[in-house]
């Protein structure tokens, strides 16, 4: 029989404590590989460079077509999502040098309104391609440029009637007969008027959209320089009558036109303080200030006085010319206002919907 030999412990005992340390090492090696790792990806993540962020910019390509023949005038591409119309304008100008920002016209649609320069172009897209019509709007001036223009000639071409040219007015006659009092001060009233409006088309107004078609100035202009040569003409000429009920006419008359003179420019600062503070949630309130009171009747109380102003200078100085301008204007004056008054009421319904536009209603 052959006898089993056992095998010695030394040899084949498997040590537990060794077993363990061996699992424990192992263990703790996987743990410190592992947490190298970690702090080798922590310390060398790849952040994205600004270029490679900028390259995931959606960019817009704006596709410019002829508003009459809809034929493709130019594409506009690389345009930014933060882009507006204005800076569509100046990039077309680039391509088409003929066409400067502010005589291009940009529709949506071919019988739409045109775009407003600070429109994002990114409300416009619904995808990359974005269609505009253009349509050439002709020369354009600015705003100041267009009142200042439209301003001086009446202060000027008054000036002119009232030294009484020879070219104008018969020589003796015009020395012979006496000058009423009321010619002077009329022309005191009239000069002060356009002062006024150029003083505060400079230091007062804020315009927005800075451009109009040049035609509308040369409408303005000669309306303006029109009107005002044939008023100058009747008031300084020689024979010349003065107002039915004289002295006391005239000075309730200049009274009134001094007060809506006065009545209009504080308007008009009330208005330009508004704009400037950036206050666009209240329609303007009235002041310590009298002349600012009229906000409580009328949405619109510098037409208000520049209405009374010529109704002034009409009863002071008794000619048709006058009343003529004076009438056509308030006319004119009405029409902006009930326009300007719709607006306000989409605006400031609550504070605006029980005002009239331009004459007070007392209730």
């Amino acid at each position: 029989m052959h006898q089993r030999q056992k095998p010695s412990a030394p040899e084949h005992r498997s040590d537990p404590a060794a077993d363990g340390g061996a699992l424990s090492m192992s263990h703790n090696d996987s743990r410190s590989l592992l947490n190298l790792s970690q702090l080798v990806l922590s310390a060398g993540q790849i952040k994205p460079s600004p270029a490679l962020k900028h390259s995931k910019i959606t960019y817009f390509e704006v596709e410019i077509l002829d508003v009459q023949s809809k034929k493709q005038i130019c594409i506009v591409d690389k345009v930014p999502p933060a882009s507006t119309v204005l800076d569509v304008k100046h990039k077309f100008h680039k391509a088409c040098p003929q066409w400067y920002p502010s005589r291009v016209g940009l529709q949506l649609e071919r019988n739409g309104p045109f775009l407003k320069d600070s429109i994002n172009i990114q409300s416009l897209a619904v995808s990359s391609i974005i269609t505009l019509y253009f349509t050439d709007l002709g020369q354009q001036v600015g705003w100041t440029t267009f009142f200042l223009t439209e301003y001086t000639g009446p202060l000027l071409i008054y000036l002119l009637f009232y030294i009484r040219l020879s070219t104008i007015y018969d020589h003796v006659e015009s020395r012979k007969n006496f000058r009423h009092p009321v010619v002077h001060l009329a022309c005191f009233c009239h000069c002060l008027h356009y002062i006024r409006h150029l003083l505060e088309t400079l230091f007062v107004h804020k315009f927005s959209e800075g451009h109009t078609p040049l035609k509308n100035m040369i409408k303005g202009c000669a309306f303006y320089w029109g009107f005002t040569s044939w008023i100058a003409y009747y008031i300084n000429h020689p024979r010349y009558t003065p107002p039915s009920f004289g002295h006391r006419q005239v000075s309730y008359a200049a009274l009134a036109f001094l007060m809506c003179e006065a009545g209009n420019h504080f308007i008009n600062v009330a208005l330009a303080h508004q704009t400037n503070s950036g206050n666009k949630a209240c329609f303007p309130s009235p002041t310590y200030n009298p002349f600012t009171w009229l906000f409580l009747l009328v949405s619109c109380p510098n037409y208000t006085y520049e209405a009374g102003s010529w109704i002034s200078f009409t009863v002071m100085t008794q000619t048709l010319p006058v009343g003529i301008f004076a009438f056509l204007m308030v006319i004119q004056m009405s029409l902006w206002a009930q326009k300007k008054h719709k607006l306000y009421l989409k605006r400031f319904y609550p504070e605006v919907r029980r005002k009239a536009a331009m004459i007070p209603i007392i209730f």
